[in-house]
């Protein structure tokens, strides 16, 4: 799930608050290219008595139309190195967000930096840009905006300055967190390529794959867990919940098609606890 930290709407303590009252038996908090919320929803997780893993989700080079992105998964929020390189990318994104402005502008819509600021309360990413679409009645629908502005290829569409995935799975590695290939549907890849390509970041140190995801059917699930189980991997899920900015995700349902096995957190979390460099 993700907090205002990065394109959330709740902050980390109100995650906390609102999975234990959805009855949630463990949570994660996987930021955009930041773990500044990990703190505050540990410490509330410890307070509340709620399991709670600390996570990040990177964006990640590839080629072609899709996307990749890697989840690292730790302990602890004290990640020291981990920090000062995505520092590094938390300045590239708001370079970015600041074109994306430019980019709307010339297509002869109004946005501001200033308005996005109000309408996040936090990090601002390419949802607060589309829901402040939707209020200003550029487009009617959060997907539209999307399609039209602000997707792969659409003309306010700013590709965001990424690592590599060996660089992505080093860098967790380094931090003694656990990388794990995010909503693996994104990359478009066929059945046969997809392996392929796991076979290979399990090479470059992959340790796990999401496998549990709203977007992926019923025999895609069981694709990825057979990979998982083929190739020694973690088999993990996530409702991917944004709160208010993606109101269709619902937190730890996704569209209300999604269950998480509790062995998805109690295997993770035994992983982290064996971790060796």
């Amino acid at each position: 799930m993700h907090s205002n930290a990065s394109d959330g709407s709740f902050s980390p303590s109100e995650l906390v608050y609102l999975a234990k009252k959805e009855g949630l038996l463990a949570l994660a908090i996987t930021d955009h290219d930041t773990v500044s919320g990990l703190k505050e929803g540990y410490d509330t997780a410890l307070e509340e008595k709620l399991p709670f893993l600390c996570g990040v989700e990177i964006s990640v080079k590839v080629e072609g139309p899709g996307h990749f992105h890697l989840l690292g998964y730790f302990l602890t929020p004290e990640l020291t190195e981990l920090e000062e390189v995505l520092e590094k990318l938390k300045k590239a994104r708001k370079e970015r967000n600041l074109k994306m402005i430019e980019k709307l502008k010339n297509l002869k819509i109004d946005i501001t930096l200033e308005e996005l600021l109000q309408t996040a309360k936090g990090e601002i990413g390419r949802p607060h840009i589309a829901n402040l679409l939707v209020k200003k009645g550029v487009v009617k629908t959060f997907e539209e905006a999307f399609e039209r502005y602000l997707k792969k290829g659409a003309p306010a569409y700013v590709p965001k300055a990424l690592l590599s995935p060996k660089e992505a799975i080093e860098i967790i590695l380094k931090a003694r967190g656990i990388p794990v290939i995010a909503h693996p549907f994104t990359l478009n890849l066929n059945p046969l390529a997809l392996k392929k390509y796991l076979k290979e970041l399990k090479e470059a140190g992959l340790k796990g794959i999401e496998a549990y995801y709203t977007e992926h059917t019923r025999e895609y699930t069981k694709f990825l867990i057979e990979c998982a189980k083929e190739l020694g991997l973690l088999i993990t899920g996530g409702s991917d919940f944004h709160g208010e900015n993606k109101p269709h995700i619902l937190l730890g349902k996704g569209k209300g098609n999604l269950q998480i096995p509790l062995e998805c957190y109690t295997k993770i979390f035994k992983a982290l606890e064996n971790f060796k460099l």
